[in-house]
């Protein structure tokens, strides 16, 4: 009896096991579907989200208490449950009733994965709407039924149309405070269709909604007849994802890693961005432009016949060649393009503005380089689609400016393909994302213009003058005594038989950077200049000696870049304001203190020390004198 008892467990035992392997192997191969909700303040997008959670049966019980409990508390729909506050997690969205992070919550239904991300509504926090957007599969527009057509609903179709989310749905949300007026419904509708064709989207599915009572969400709803389309669910859990349509484009894998375990392995590691790719296709490795064959493809459950995209996937190939993170492997015979510069959309999500000239890393997949911005071609005034005059792009602004780096970039068109059009922008010095951006097309310049090999090296020309070329780059304040020290070097190198030129920061102004004012952009601009010509001097064999306040260490760092290792010789002639001031020459101080002289340096401009010169000269106790001295022995290896 025992044993048959023992008998029966195991068996059954053995079914729930069966029942769970195969529950978590269905659910480990439904598709996942990222999608956001956007539209104006108060338009219900957090409501939204809060129902879907509770209608797919994704909030706990004690979950559920605290929210009704939370509901009672500060809720905004009096003794009924406030599902916005399941997705509105910050103190201040609570207490003020609005979404101000971008909030990410994943739910399942028997069909389908998703991950759904609650943007902001208000206009201040586009750049979290932006980040929410980046990776979403379909955006849920939400209108107001008493409200139509906003400048933000606007602003936020414009946006998601930009980055390229290609499944768009109209949900025309509270109509139970509207009594489920058809007209109303059909009049938002004739509205948006007229603005969407106005700025290319296509197509869009439009439904009738109401988060809070929860009409045509995952039921068809009695109160609207008259409607004959999906429940949002529905669409949902149907609609087709990106991913299954990258499946058919040519095979894109970004190297995200070489795997080297031992001497006998070396494999490249990284994400399918699109196609498929089996043993024995042939590739090439971009920017190389190296063939090979796929040997295997490895994962860690063992070797694939295919790969497709969407796996991460470690692929071997037949030939030793040179491959890197960063680089792009691709159908041999269809690869993408490489290119230096751009025609680019950008969107600025810096509280400082956008400085063109000065360089941001970029980050494009697993690529990064040093990229610089000229200024905007124009700005997209977002709620009337007007093209603006800009000079620069502030917090928020979206303007296309033509983009240029410093090696050849891998890439497609966004349009094309996602993972190798899109980017971010990243502050040198602070490390921060400053801006995200879209690659239109390469410039043709960037395919016509290509470096002319020379026979004469710049070691040659530096032998001929008996010497090293380098930069002493003087930095400090106006009235430091940057031009009175470097005037003293030059003079003392010459006398030594040294092949000097002296690039000071007035001079070149009267030719060279003539059309520049003092704005931040212009300094920026003017420092760029200054150091292409000072490279070029380097090519030359001179010792080049630069005598500019170039406050920015942006800048400084951009010209560091510019040359040989061991050649940039960053001079911080320093001394303190109030001795600048009190020497003031050129009684420039004293204008700007009288308001006469705007953007000047250490009044109403600001003067970025450096953290680490080469040389460093006090001049409350060094003579100019002395300082050249001290500057001379370490340009020659004697200090």
């Amino acid at each position: 009896m025992t044993e048959t008892l023992q008998e029966s467990a195991y068996q059954v035992d053995k079914l729930i096991a069966q029942d769970i392997d195969a529950y978590l192997d269905q659910h480990q191969h439904k598709t996942l579907l990222r999608f956001i909700t956007c539209g104006s303040v108060d338009d219900g997008k957090s409501t939204l989200i809060g129902r879907l959670l509770y209608d797919s049966k994704m909030i706990f019980e004690d979950q559920l208490a605290a929210l009704e409990a939370d509901s009672k508390r500060v809720g905004t729909q009096g003794q009924e449950i406030d599902f916005a506050l399941l997705v509105d997690g910050l103190a201040a969205e609570r207490e003020q009733g609005i979404t101000i992070d971008v909030a990410y919550r994943f739910f399942s239904t028997e069909k389908r994965k998703f991950i759904v991300a609650d943007t902001p509504g208000h206009e201040q926090y586009t750049r979290n709407m932006v980040t929410g957007a980046s990776t979403a599969d379909l955006a849920v527009i939400l209108i107001d039924a008493r409200k139509g057509v906003l400048t933000q609903t606007r602003r936020h179709s414009y946006l998601a149309h930009l980055i390229g989310i290609r499944n768009l749905v109209l949900a025309v949300n509270k109509m139970d405070l509207v009594g489920y007026d058809q007209k109303v419904f059909d009049d938002i509708v004739e509205d948006y269709t007229v603005f969407a064709k106005s700025i290319g989207i296509e197509a869009f599915v439009p439904m009738p909604i109401s988060g809070f009572k929860g009409d045509n969400i995952t039921a068809l709803s009695e109160n609207t007849p008259w409607y004959k389309g999906p429940t949002l669910m529905e669409h949902l859990e149907t609609v087709e994802v990106d991913q299954i349509s990258d499946q058919a484009k040519a095979l894109r894998m970004p190297v995200q890693w070489v795997n080297r375990p031992n001497l006998d392995f070396r494999g490249f590691s990284g994400l399918i961005a699109s196609g498929t790719v089996r043993p024995g296709d042939k590739i090439r490795v971009l920017p190389s432009g190296k063939t090979s064959t796929v040997d295997r493809i490895v994962t860690l459950s063992g070797d694939l016949d295919e790969a497709i995209a969407g796996q991460s996937v470690t692929l071997t190939l037949a030939d030793e060649i040179d491959c890197s993170r960063g680089d792009v492997i691709a159908i041999a015979d269809s690869p993408p393009q490489v290119a230096d510069q751009f025609e680019t959309t950008i969107v600025w999500m810096s509280d400082e503005a956008m400085l063109p000239g000065r360089p941001y890393w970029l980050k494009l997949g697993a690529q990064t380089v040093t990229a610089s911005v000229q200024a905007p071609k124009y700005q997209v005034n977002v709620n009337t689609m007007e093209h603006l005059a800009a000079k620069t792009l502030e917090l928020n602004a979206i303007g296309v400016a033509n983009l240029s780096t410093d090696r050849p970039l891998v890439f497609e068109s966004y349009a094309d393909n996602r993972s190798l059009g899109g980017f971010i922008l990243i502050d040198k010095i602070t490390n921060a994302t400053v801006a995200a951006g879209i690659i239109h097309f390469s410039l043709r310049r960037s395919q016509n213009v290509h470096w002319q090999a020379m026979d004469i090296t710049r070691e040659k020309r530096a032998d001929l003058k008996n010497q090293k070329a380098a930069v002493l780059w003087f930095t400090g304040l106006s009235g430091a005594g940057k031009s009175t020290i470097a005037n003293i070097v030059e003079k003392k190198l010459t006398r030594m038989n040294r092949h000097t030129f002296l690039l000071d920061g007035d001079n070149v102004r009267h030719g060279l950077n003539k059309d520049l004012g003092f704005t931040d952009a212009d300094r920026v601009e003017n420092i760029r200049r200054v150091g292409e010509v000072a490279r070029l001097m380097t090519d030359a064999g001179l010792i080049v000696i630069t005598a500019f306040i170039s406050p920015f260490r942006a800048e400084r760092e951009m010209v560091r870049a510019m040359m040989a290792p061991g050649e940039f010789i960053e001079v911080h002639i320093d001394t303190s304001l109030a001795d600048a001031e009190k020497r003031d020459v050129k009684g420039l101080y004293k204008k700007a203190r009288a308001g006469e002289l705007r953007n000047f340096t250490g009044i109403d401009s600001p003067y970025e020390a450096p953290e680490q010169p080469e040389i460093r000269i006090d001049t409350a106790k060094l003579s100019p004198e002395q300082a050249a001295d001290l500057i001379i022995d370490q340009l020659l290896g004697q200090g």
